[in-house]
């Protein structure tokens, strides 16, 4: 199905749900809203509601919505987190289809704002280093709210909780998918984090892909953490060394060369979780470890992608070398 029909069809069905969720509103319009890879996103303009342009997240048409497509998993944890000071996207309505042939798809608030990744923006359209260092710690307190709640104080007490060794099979699975050129003994690495696993802290809801390209942002402010498609219970820390390894500091091996894009450096971005949260982060060398293992292993799985679309894009050409020098990073660590 390509997007055209699956805006055509999918009118059909907001006209419908536009209505039962508010009664005389109308839908106006849908337009195609440029999104990640696992689901599609579309902007509906609705009239006679109180929200004029709604967000829809539609889960693949012809898959079946689980893992990071399950749109409706997504929608269940943002009504949870709606209420608790972590701030997120309303979700407004939703309808689980009739998948794979027809997906499911959730509703949510048109916010307000951007989402850039600083590091990984061109130099000459990053916003201003004082910006991005107020909104890097703004973000690093919203996590340690986000980790404060308790599962089960939520809603969400029957989720299964992930364990680090878990965390380390998903790479692993994600590595055997990908070229032999791209694996870069990644065996060894996941045998040394798999033998040095530390004691884990008590397990919270945990974003997966937690950064500032995943947050709204208005100046310094943070209006909403989005693109949840990933959420799971497990080790706080994950969060906390994937949000560091987008500091100028961890040079991330897309990152165009040039000036700093003025982030805190990664001891203070630990610091303002530490004391936000009222806790200390043991082990952190280990989780930055597996961040490196975790970004490898993503990294040779965009590889894959883009070496069938022909000629890779600057920052895709910067990244080739990145995994085995994050590889490299992790057995020099732990070994």
């Amino acid at each position: 199905m390509t997007q055209a029909e699956l805006a055509t069809e999918l009118e059909v069905r907001l006209r419908e749900d536009v209505h039962r969720w508010r009664p005389g509103a109308e839908l106006a319009a849908l337009e195609p809203l440029t999104g990640g890879a696992s689901s599609l996103t579309f902007v509906a303009s609705v009239t006679g509601a109180e929200a004029d342009r709604v967000v829809v997240k539609v889960a693949p048409p012809g898959l079946a919505p689980v893992r990071n497509r399950d749109v409706l998993r997504q929608a269940r944890l943002m009504r949870a987190l709606h209420g608790t000071g972590v701030r997120v996207p309303r979700v407004l309505f939703e309808d689980g289809g009739q998948p794979p042939a027809v997906p499911p798809y959730l509703a949510m608030d048109l916010l307000p704002g951007q989402c850039v990744e600083p590091v990984l923006e061109p130099v000459a359209t990053r916003p201003a280093p004082e910006e991005v260092r107020s909104r890097y710690l703004e973000a690093t307190r919203e996590l340690a709210r986000l980790h404060a709640l308790r599962p089960e104080s939520i809603g969400l007490g029957d989720e299964p909780v992930v364990s680090l060794e878990d965390e380390i099979e998903r790479w692993v699975r994600a590595f055997a998918t990908v070229p032999e050129g791209l694996q870069a003994g990644h065996g060894d690495a996941a045998r040394l984090l798999l033998d040095s696993l530390p004691d884990a802290l008590p397990a919270v809801i945990s974003h997966g892909d937690y950064r500032l390209g995943n947050l709204l942002c208005r100046g310094a402010d943070i209006e909403a953490v989005i693109d949840w498609e990933i959420w799971s219970v497990t080790d706080p820390r994950i969060d906390v060394t994937w949000l560091t390894f987008f500091t100028d500091e961890a040079a991330h091996p897309a990152a165009e060369p040039g000036e700093p894009a003025g982030t805190p450096t990664k001891a203070e971005v630990i610091a303002c979780y530490e004391e936000a949260a009222g806790a200390e982060l043991p082990d952190m060398l280990w989780f930055d470890a597996l961040t490196k293992f975790k970004e490898a292993a993503a990294t040779a799985l965009l590889l894959k992608r883009g070496l069938r679309g022909g000629p890779l894009s600057p920052p895709m050409e910067r990244m080739v070398n990145g995994v085995p020098r994050l590889l490299s990073e992790v057995r020099e660590a732990l070994g």
